[in-house]
C-alpha cells in the first residue's frame, strides 16, 4: 500500500538529529555517485511555473518533488517515492514540512562540518519557516547557549525568539538591527526572501560560519560579494545545481567559482573544510535534488520499524 503523509505526520516522525543524519548520508551518496541528482527543471505555465527536482538512489528508489511559483495561499509541495525494483509508489508526502526539514537538515550538516567545534552562539536574519528549521537543526549538532534573531517585522522576530525558548529550551532574544543579530556570533544564518543584501560582512567576527538559504543569484541575493570575498572556505551542497542557476549564482561565478567546494567532498575527506579557528566559512545552500525523496524514504523506513 502507498503511504500518504501529511505535515503533521512528518513533524511527528522526523526529529532534528535524525534529519541531519539522513542529509549527511544523502550528501555522501551524491558525492560517491550513488545518488543521481540532476539540477531542477521547470515548466513556465503563464503567471507561474511548475518546478521539479528528482533523484535516484541506485538500485533502491527514485522519485521527485514538485511545487509551483504561482504564490497561492494554500500551495503545497508534493514528494513521491518509487521503489526502484518495481516502480511502485511507496509513499507520497503532501505539504511544506518535509522540504523545510530537508533544508534545515542540510544546514545542520554544514554547521557540523564547517563551524568551529566550540561554536555555541547563533545569529539569525529571517524569521520564517526556513529560518526556524536552520535553528532546529543547528541545535542538534552544537550545544547552543544563545540565539539572536532579526527580521523586518518586530512582532515576527519576537514570536520567533519565544519559539526558540519554548520549543528548544535555548535562551533567545530579538534585536532591532541585522548587525546586532550577527555581531560576535559563532554561527550565522541568512534565511530571507530579500533580493538585496541584509548582511555586512564586516560585522562578522573571525571564525564565524555562515549558512545562506535565501536568494543568492547575481542581482538577486540576500548577501553581497563582500561575504564571498571574506570567506576563507566556500561550500555548497551541489556544485552542478549552483552552476545551473539563471541568472548565475554569485558563488559559481569568477572570482569565487574556483574556490567553491562540494560539501559532500568535505564530508568524505576528499577536500579540506575549515583548517583553523579564525577562518570564516560560508555554506551556499541550493537544495541538493533528490534529498526530499531521500528523507521520505528514511521516514518510511523509520515508520515501518515503529509499526
Amino acid at each position: 500500500m502507498t503511504l500518504l503523509l501529511s505535515d503533521a505526520d512528518v513533524s511527528a516522525a522526523l526529529d532534528a538529529a535524525t534529519t541531519v543524519d539522513a542529509m549527511r548520508a544523502a550528501l555522501l551518496a551524491a558525492y560517491e555517485g550513488r545518488l543521481v541528482a540532476p539540477p531542477r527543471a521547470s515548466a513556465p505555465l503563464g503567471g507561474g511555473r511548475m518546478v521539479l527536482t528528482a533523484g535516484h538512489l541506485t538500485g533502491e528508489w527514485y522519485g521527485f518533488r514538485s511545487y509551483d511559483t504561482f504564490g497561492h495561499p494554500e500551495a503545497e509541495q508534493l514528494v513521491v517515492l518509487h521503489d526502484a525494483r518495481t516502480g511502485a509508489v511507496r509513499a507520497i508526502a503532501v505539504g511544506e514540512e518535509l522540504g523545510s526539514r530537508r533544508t534545515g537538515g542540510l544546514g545542520g550538516v554544514a554547521v557540523d562540518a564547517m563551524a568551529r567545534p566550540d561554536a555555541a552562539t547563533l545569529g539569525v536574519i529571517g524569521s520564517g519557516r526556513q529560518a526556524w528549521t536552520q535553528v532546529w537543526a543547528t541545535a542538534a549538532v552544537r550545544p547552543l547557549r544563545e540565539v539572536t534573531v532579526h527580521s523586518r517585522s518586530a512582532a515576527r522576530r519576537e514570536t520567533f525568539a519565544a519559539r526558540v525558548r519554548d520549543e528548544l529550551g535555548i535562551p533567545a532574544r530579538a534585536v532591532d538591527e541585522p548587525a546586532a543579530a550577527v555581531a560576535g556570533r559563532d554561527v550565522v544564518v541568512l534565511a530571507t526572501t530579500s533580493p538585496t543584501p541584509v548582511l555586512d560582512a564586516a560585522d562578522l567576527a573571525p571564525g564565524t560560519h555562515v549558512n545562506t538559504v535565501g536568494f543568492k543569484q547575481r542581482d538577486r541575493a540576500e548577501f553581497g560579494p563582500d561575504l564571498l570575498a571574506a570567506a576563507d572556505v566556500l561550500v555548497t551542497d551541489s556544485p552542478a545545481q549552483a552552476c545551473a542557476y539563471t541568472p548565475p549564482m554569485l558563488a559559481a561565478e569568477p572570482p569565487y567559482a574556483d574556490r567553491l567546494r562540494d560539501l559532500g567532498a568535505v564530508l568524505a575527506g576528499a577536500v579540506p573544510g575549515r583548517t583553523s579557528p579564525e577562518q570564516i566559512s560560508v555554506f551556499c545552500s541550493v537544495g541538493l535534488a533528490g534529498t526530499e525523496v531521500f528523507l521520505l524514504d528514511h521516514l518510511v523506513r523509520v515508520s515501518a520499524t515503529v509499526v
